[in-house]
């Protein structure tokens, strides 16, 4: 089978469309976007793409329309499907109740 030959066959198998793109997932940390290709971060790996994340502070996921803004823990799963746009988060020096 020649090169042309296995080229044929794989578009046929692809239904003659090139391969799908892989999806992107877009969210911001402040004024700075990333992007994933997972659907599904946890608080940690989100922190984790910042730059000079400072430790000190906490992850906050802004609220849509009268949800309020809610921290964000390490643990906790985070959907990067769009619903109302990419999520938007920032950075909050953590309460100190003491």
């Amino acid at each position: 089978m020649s090169k042309d030959d296995v080229l044929e066959q794989t578009s046929k198998d692809q239904g003659g469309r090139k391969p799908d793109k892989p999806q992107t997932y877009t969210f911001f940390v402040g004024r700075e976007k990333f992007e994933t290709d997972q659907p599904v971060l946890t608080g940690l790996q989100i922190k984790a793409k910042v730059p000079d994340w400072d430790p000190s502070h906490d992850l906050v996921l802004e609220g849509h329309g009268d949800d309020p803004d809610r921290v964000i823990r390490d643990d906790e799963e985070v959907s990067l499907e769009k619903v109302h746009g990419p999520l938007r988060f920032s950075a909050v020096p953590k309460a100190n109740f003491g």
